[in-house]
């Protein structure tokens, strides 16, 4: 007699639909935005945004940052600027909060 057992993967999804959104610094420099997020939003349709966030009681803004994309999602990810990097000192598995995302004017 065989048995057979079928594991099924789940990953835990993060479901975020409201800013402020703390979330941590990849070791490529990209924060991740969840899919949740960004349909929340309505930014699936965007290429660019402006950013607004907040690391160690510093307000940044970040103008017309290009939001990368998957094929089969509708997560997407950007990359934190160098110099915007040094300046602040912001390093891979750094934590910082998303304050306000909204569509840059350069989509239209």
């Amino acid at each position: 007699m065989v048995l057979r057992v079928t594991i099924h993967r789940r990953t835990k999804r993060i479901n975020v639909v409201s800013l402020p959104y703390l979330v941590k610094v990849y070791i490529n420099n990209q924060v991740l935005l969840p899919a949740s997020l960004v349909r929340a939003l309505g930014l699936s349709n965007h290429r660019f945004v402006n950013i607004e966030l907040e690391y160690k009681g510093f307000m940044i803004e970040l103008r017309n940052v290009r939001l990368l994309r998957t094929r089969h999602t509708d997560s997407r990810q950007f990359t934190i600027p160098r110099d915007v990097r040094k300046l602040y000192g912001i390093g891979p598995s750094d934590i910082i909060k998303i304050l306000s995302i909204e569509p840059s004017i350069v989509n239209q």
